[in-house]
């Protein structure tokens, strides 16, 4: 999986999906012939309106948790890269497609995240960019 931190007054962008109570990153699988970076571009324009600067994305980390609402034992791989939308378009993101909600949230919002997300709010910690 790619996803998205986007950083805003040392918060990050987190959405909530229709029909699910957890905040998750922006993003999503990796189609069959793009690369992570290809699938960070689509999932951000899919989800959250975003037309992100290719020059823009920074590799952060990746995370390996239990994947959520799947049965024990199921991990998932996700990168987490940190990007901007590109000069001249929507800056803000906004709810699209099978996203009801962005938000921008802290650490403190850990425990509204599944798993995956709850490992990036501590590296985004870690890192200093996020409160």
């Amino acid at each position: 999986m790619a996803a998205l931190a986007l950083i805003r007054d040392r918060r990050v962008l987190m959405v909530r999906v229709q029909g699910h109570d957890v905040l998750y990153l922006p993003g999503g699988k990796i189609e069959p012939g793009e690369g992570a970076r290809q699938a960070l571009v689509r999932e951000a324009a899919e989800e959250v309106g975003l037309e992100i600067d290719p020059a823009t994305i920074e590799d952060l980390f990746t995370v390996l948790a239990d994947a959520h609402g799947v049965h024990a034992g199921r991990l998932v791989s996700m990168t987490v890269y940190r990007a901007e939308p590109r000069e001249g378009t929507r800056q803000e993101p906004v709810p699209s497609g099978e996203v009801a909600e962005v938000e921008l949230v802290g650490s403190a919002d850990a425990d509204r995240c599944p798993p995956a997300g709850q490992a990036a709010l501590e590296r985004l910690v870690a890192l200093r960019l996020i409160d």
